[in-house]
């Protein structure tokens, strides 16, 4: 008898993205391809489809993956923000203030002959893991692949407890700053595989509390695109800092991505904080003001966010905010959300000063 996955299974078993999986689904490229109500149902014997996106500078034998799952990850978005920066002739700097799950940072520093880099993120946390693998990346993977070993030998119920633990154990480690970076590296990049939808939320004391999600088999301990991604990052300053602080490494031949925190289409959009602080109205228009000095020092500017066109057309916040640059608004997948409802193709912003 015939068996089915759902998609995070099918992202599992072909080691790609849920968002790409449900792309597949979207676009009926999976043969007898089922669907009840909101649940897409993938035959467990499907090969995994051909992908036929293009990327000018890709060769994807080669490119290291993000290592985490990151709300509002570029992966998506990657062949849009790629056609805008290949128009430029030629950038020896690159510089991401708010690196996330690094998404286009591992695609330039791959693809593009630049010859130093800068991330940065106020999330100390992902910070220490993003050092972690730059200069310890064996440690690590030996750490992480103890945790994995044990979590996935035990049943369901242990794997709860087991989740818990670690949780737990996290959080301790947080609250002692600095103690055992490996270890709480390798525990980040466990949650991240395991907890629900890959969410980073802390709660107002700074502790991380997503609960435990319902993957089968998740691969927790990547090693081989580790070791890539370990690689790459050796030419990558790595801060832990607010985006101001990014001023001192920017100049005209500068290439600077801005991903920052969106801001939610409606009141009750907002469920994942990543950091105890907000990142409201006023926040925006401060990075607004932030970039117009990038601007001024001759440096290239990208810059996403949400559309609020998606739910209020006359809400022209970004429109204003950045009427000086170049706004084009791109189709994108939403795909972490409470409601399955509320998943689907929704429009971005990507807002360039070339």
């Amino acid at each position: 008898m015939q068996g089915y996955l759902t998609t995070k299974e099918a992202a599992e078993k072909w080691n790609i993205s849920q968002r790409r999986v449900l792309v597949f689904c979207q676009d009926n490229r999976i043969p007898e391809l089922s669907r009840v109500g909101n649940m897409w149902l993938i035959p467990s014997n499907t090969p995994k489809p051909a992908d036929n996106r293009h990327l000018r500078y890709v060769d994807t034998r080669t490119v290291a993956k993000p290592f985490l799952k990151w709300a509002g990850g570029k992966t998506q978005l990657l062949e849009d923000i790629n056609k805008r920066m290949s128009k430029l002739s030629r950038f020896e700097k690159y510089a991401e203030p708010f690196v996330g799950g690094g998404a286009v940072l591992f695609h330039v520093l791959a693809n593009y002959p630049i010859k130093q880099a800068y991330i940065s993120d106020i999330n100390a946390d992902l910070i220490n893991t993003y050092v972690m693998v730059k200069t310890q990346v064996e440690k690590l993977i030996k750490t992480l692949s103890s945790i994995e070993k044990e979590f996935l030998g035990q049943n369901e119920a242990q794997r709860k407890t087991y989740y818990y633990q670690k949780r737990d154990r996290f959080n301790t480690l947080v609250a002692k700053q600095q103690a055992q970076k490996i270890e709480k590296a390798a525990l980040f990049i466990f949650l991240n595989h395991t907890c629900f939808n890959g969410l980073y939320r802390v709660n107002r004391k700074g502790e991380f509390n997503v609960p435990m999600g319902s993957y089968k088999n998740p691969l927790i301990c990547d090693a081989d695109n580790l070791r890539k991604v370990s690689k790459l990052l050796q030419k990558v300053e790595i801060v832990c800092a607010d985006y101001k602080e990014s001023m001192a490494f920017i100049d005209k031949k500068t290439m600077v991505y801005f991903d920052p925190p969106y801001r939610p289409l409606t009141q009750t959009a907002s469920f994942t904080s990543y950091t105890k602080e907000e990142f409201d109205d006023n926040a925006q228009i401060e990075l607004a003001h932030y970039v117009e000095k990038v601007h001024d020092k001759h440096a290239k500017i990208l810059l996403s966010n949400s559309d609020p066109h998606n739910v209020n057309p006359k809400d022209s916040f970004f429109d204003k905010l950045y009427s000086a640059f170049n706004i084009e608004r791109v189709l994108a997948s939403r795909m972490i959300n409470c409601k399955d409802t509320a998943r689907g193709k929704i429009k971005e912003l990507l807002i360039a000063n070339f």
